[in-house]
């Protein structure tokens, strides 16, 4: 009889322990802090997932596996380098996201929000992140999955009284439980049909599925990916998306489009390539479909934004981030094609990654426009060069990187990839409609970048907002946070680091995920 007594690597662990554990210490802290002292703990959190990025380091050689029954069976817990990218960008969006929530996302018109439940949900939603990308079992999958999932629900609704809030986070909280139901659902079906939630047994029992049993399965992946496509907010499931994106505070908006997107994704990987590789002829044309459909939506829907409109800045980042999902599944939908889908993975893997960096400096910069302009109008970034130079080319670079256009050598690299990826798998279709989606694309984001070197009079001052000091724009007056500022300077570091060596990235993720 094999031994249940399972080996635990710690160190291979301490990417997930550390915001885990830190998230416990932060919620009892509050409780004993006074309110003049509780904005340090911002900054434990900050510095408590930088330690947690730095854990990784000893990792990078990603030959590590923890929680197996026996030396060399198959674990629960594998740190390879598919596992170690995610969790770089897992851990460095939270990071970023603790930075934004300095300064922007705890206070709103009616006073605090309750920073020690903030920081804890925060750093919980970061810790199921960070295990997800690692996960190879069913079960380990899906419980980090809602633990990514589940504090995001109270982050959206935190912000007290406010209606946009509330309606946000009610979308998200029954969108998320429906896709929770029918992956459940249909693991259920698998592990009937397989007999084990091993993602490598469970493509080995797909493989040789009893007769009477092959429906039960086909269904039950069929389920699964329904579910996850839930969480992706690929279309026809991304309903949620905007308006959830719109009433969150907005660093919680950053950390869904980027940190939520690139856990779900990872799961979605793990799911259809190891597990379900057997039905690989039925869910890559399914991938396919989503793709096209997820890209063209999300992009049209960016297009149709009024500039004058309220919210309309971050709602024309909540459609861009579906389109971004379009273009991540393409590379999933080559892997069905490949004896070898390790290039196909590691080009979404690569592609995420540059997204999460641009797009949360995007992001940074809105936050730090909206402290001046709270309406979040995209014609408030009007003569924004004339006012703010360095967030305004800060700004124009995150854009062009999304647009794939240089100076944004990461975006043009990373849209090449994936645009060489569907053709070499003899995607052509798919590889025409995203050529199309990125000429839409080019539209909206050209067209914001614009507008930041517009000139323009000075707007009237905006009632709410901060006031404007002597011989400066009221739009941007008020300085920057050391925290903002912070933000803003790493994602520019980051983006320009990455132009320069895109190479790089692409061929660590392809890494030992299979």
């Amino acid at each position: 009889m094999p031994s249940l007594v399972q080996s635990v690597d710690w160190v291979a662990l301490t990417p997930v322990v550390i915001p885990a554990a830190l998230a416990l210490a932060v919620l009892v802290a509050d409780l004993f802090l006074p309110p003049a002292r509780k904005a340090l703990l911002g900054w434990v959190t900050a510095a408590g997932l930088l330690a947690a990025g730095l854990t990784l380091l000893p990792l990078r050689d990603g030959h590590r596996s923890t929680f197996c029954q026996t030396p060399g069976a198959s674990c629960s817990y594998t740190a390879d380098h598919f596992a170690l990218v995610v969790q770089v960008l897992v851990l460095g969006g939270a990071l970023l996201t603790a930075l934004l929530s300095l300064t922007t996302g705890t206070t709103d018109e009616t006073g605090e929000l309750p920073g020690g439940e903030y920081w804890f949900l925060l750093l919980s939603s970061a810790a199921g992140g960070a295990l997800l990308p690692a996960s190879r079992d069913l079960i380990t999958l899906i419980v980090a999955l809602e633990v990514t999932t589940l504090p995001a629900f109270a982050l959206v609704a935190l912000r007290r009284g406010d209606r946009l809030a509330s309606e946000a986070a009610l979308k998200f909280f029954l969108s998320s439980v429906t896709a929770t139901a029918v992956s459940l659902l249909g693991i259920s079906f698998v592990y009937a049909a397989t007999g084990t939630v091993n993602l490598s047994e469970v493509a080995h029992g797909l493989g040789h599925t009893p007769g009477q049993l092959d429906h039960l399965a086909k269904a039950g992946v069929a389920l699964t990916l329904v579910g996850f496509a839930f969480k992706l907010a690929a279309a026809p499931f991304h309903f949620w998306v905007p308006d959830t994106y719109a009433g969150a505070p907005l660093p919680v908006a950053a950390y869904l489009s980027v940190v939520g997107k690139s856990a779900g994704f990872s799961g979605l990987i793990l799911l259809a390539v190891i597990a379900f590789r057997p039905y690989h002829d039925v869910w890559g044309p399914a991938f396919g479909v989503l793709a096209a459909l997820t890209m063209t939506v999300g992009n049209a829907g960016a297009l149709r934004q009024r500039p004058g409109a309220e919210r309309s800045a971050v709602r024309l980042l909540a459609w861009s981030s579906i389109g971004q999902a379009g273009y991540l599944l393409v590379p999933m939908a080559a892997a069905s094609s490949t004896a070898d889908p390790a290039h196909e993975i590691g080009t979404t893997v690569a592609y995420a990654l540059m997204y999460g960096v641009v797009n949360l400096g995007a992001f940074a910069v809105v936050a730090l426009v909206n402290r001046t302009a709270p309406r979040g109008r995209l014609t408030d970034y009007r003569g924004l060069y004339a006012r703010r130079p360095l967030a305004a080319l800060a700004l124009a670079f995150f854009l062009l990187c999304l647009a794939g256009l240089p100076p944004g050598v990461i975006g043009l690299f990373a849209k090449v990839a994936v645009f060489s990826s569907a053709v070499g798998a003899q995607h052509g279709w798919l590889a025409v409609i995203m050529a199309v989606n990125v000429v839409i694309a080019l539209v909206y984001y050209l067209r914001w970048t614009a507008l930041l070197f517009t000139r323009t009079e000075a707007p009237a001052p905006v009632p709410g907002a901060e006031p404007a000091a002597a011989g400066e724009a009221p739009a941007l007056a008020a300085g920057t946070p050391v925290a903002l500022a912070v933000a803003i300077a790493l994602t520019a570091v980051a983006g320009l680091a990455l132009s320069g060596a895109p190479q790089l990235v692409l061929r660590y993720a392809q890494g030992t995920l299979l």
